[in-house]
């Protein structure tokens, strides 16, 4: 069933894998606006993370062995570098801090997500954070749809938008974003972020990815509809990046013209 997933999202990967705002990254100041924009997705992929966590293992106490010790140590083990890997310098942060990190060191400005979050800290509810944010509508959509797949709460749903929207997807896609960087500005300053993606290239391909696709299994076993919906899901969570990147490479392209008018 895993490879019916595949094999139904083929499509729509090779879409992303291929897609052309990769070469439309081919300035310094291109490389800050994607950054500006994808951190929301970098952001929001730690919400889905720990919303299967929730729903896999015991976050409460007192403590009682929660669901299956299998699926438990598969998402322990992902939460464990996603939210407390090593960086450059050998310090542990999460792939977000470390991120915002790298965004800041080639100039990018973090001020949009920062604010986001501030805001999010004081509403207490995410879906009128997005609702009242001034973001653009494809990171309001993007950022809505991994929400109330959380709200739902199916946790193969979660797990199949987890796993072939991101862990599956990013060694492939992120080895496309960093061999465009490093062939058209090979000179600017991102020691930062080129490790941040070597780091889940490397994570992602080798432990990460088999990982999460194992989770999948687990949760949606023999069950026909399970599989149905984490197709569906599957699908969806590939549909709303493609939408995202388009958003993106639209507004690096007016903003380079603009800059030449």
């Amino acid at each position: 069933m895993i490879e019916d997933i595949k094999a139904e999202i083929s499509p729509l990967r090779n879409q992303l894998l291929k897609h052309s705002l990769y070469q439309n990254i081919n300035s310094p100041d291109d490389l800050k606006l994607f950054l500006e924009y994808h951190v929301f997705a970098v952001w929001d992929f730690m919400s889905l993370l720990k919303a299967l966590q929730q729903k896999l293992t015991c976050t409460e106490t007192p403590w009682i062995p929660t669901g299956n010790p299998e699926l438990r140590y598969l998402i322990n083990e992902i939460v464990l570098a996603e939210e407390t890997d090593s960086n450059k310098e050998g310090n542990h942060l999460s792939h977000y801090e470390m991120y915002l990190g790298a965004m800041k060191e080639c100039g990018a400005n973090t001020s949009r997500i920062e604010n986001f979050i501030s805001d999010l800290l004081s509403l207490k509810n995410i879906l009128v954070d997005i609702k009242l944010s001034e973001l653009p509508p494809a990171v309001k959509d993007f950022l809505n749809f991994t929400f109330f797949l959380i709200e739902e709460g199916k946790p193969h749903k979660i797990a199949s938008a987890f796993t072939f929207g991101r862990e599956d997807l990013i060694p492939e896609m992120f080895t496309a974003i960093l061999r465009e960087m490093q062939q058209n500005f090979p000179e600017f300053h991102i020691n930062k972020l080129v490790y941040y993606f070597e780091r889940h290239i490397e994570l992602d391909q080798d432990e990460h990815g088999p990982m999460a696709l194992r989770m999948v299994s687990e949760l949606c076993e023999d069950n026909e509809q399970k599989w149905k919906e984490a197709k569906d899901a599957a699908t969806m969570a590939m549909q709303m990046r493609i939408a995202l990147w388009d958003t993106i490479e639209k507004e690096i392209i007016k903003a380079r013209e603009n800059s030449l008018a």
